[in-house]
């Protein structure tokens, strides 16, 4: 299984190192400085093989080209968005293997927060790396595309198993929570995870990974297609993509 690491950086950001231990290959995933990865790599020793872009958001590829001289690392992102990935030499799409190392990454077009975006699904090691299409409680802007293409990139990854660790890329679960509850209020699982949110951050820990199994059941983003979500929102069920439109609308005037 893959080894990840943390790294907190600007902000709100998340980059991961990836470490599988059969080849040695380590992976940095949406490097948005350098510094910070490079003074982890010469802590644990490891050397850079790959940088892992799943956008081309500057906050997720600033640190692809100084990461790729320094390292000789090859840097591997989205198809349908290469031409705006510094340093790009592989690219993949939608239903391809990856092979990173011993282990291979399942890989899924999620435009929406951009027109580009992937995601990177490591089966063996249940982890997704997801960039900004979702959060821990809630989902990228939309930037680049519409409300029907964010709910078809989320119905993607919500139907990974239930024990996938979620990796996003920024730390926004306390404030989603917060708006999370204005329209899902009556739901326990989100009541539970607030709470839990709320402890975690008291002690100054990261909200995130998540689990996929508690996101289906409390990211009101991921249950669109709920009845009970639609009444709370004063809309009719059975229109999954106007429910989401209209809550990612409240969330961008929260």
């Amino acid at each position: 299984m893959l080894e990840i690491v943390q790294i907190p950086v600007l902000n709100d950001n998340y980059v991961y190192l990836a470490h599988e231990p059969l080849s040695g290959a380590v992976g940095v995933v949406d490097p948005s400085v350098a510094e910070p990865v490079e003074a982890e790599l010469q802590r644990r020793n490891w050397r850079l093989t790959h940088v892992i872009n799943t956008h081309h958001h500057a906050d997720h590829t600033g640190g692809n080209l100084r990461l790729k001289a320094r390292y000789a690392a090859t840097v591997v992102g989205p198809r349908a968005d290469r031409a705006r990935i510094p340093g790009i030499d592989i690219d993949v799409g939608d239903g391809e293997e990856w092979l990173f190392g011993r282990e291979s990454a399942r890989v899924y077009d999620v435009p929406g927060h951009t027109r580009g975006h992937i995601a990177y699904w490591f089966s063996e090691s249940r982890a997704l790396f997801c960039g900004d299409t979702m959060f821990s409680l809630g989902c990228g802007r939309l930037f680049e595309g519409t409300p029907a293409q964010m709910w078809a990139s989320l119905g993607k990854l919500r139907a990974l198993p239930d024990d996938t660790r979620v990796y996003c890329a920024h730390e926004y679960t306390e404030n989603n929570g917060r708006f999370a509850r204005t329209v899902d209020p009556d739901n326990p699982d989100l009541a539970r995870r607030i709470a839990e949110v709320k402890r975690l951050r008291a002690q100054g820990l990261p909200t995130v990974p998540s689990l996929l199994g508690e996101e289906r059941r409390a990211n009101p983003f991921l249950r669109a297609d709920r009845p009970e979500l639609a009444r709370s929102l004063g809309l009719p069920a059975g229109d999954p993509v106007a429910v989401f439109a209209e809550v990612r609308r409240r969330k961008d005037a929260f």
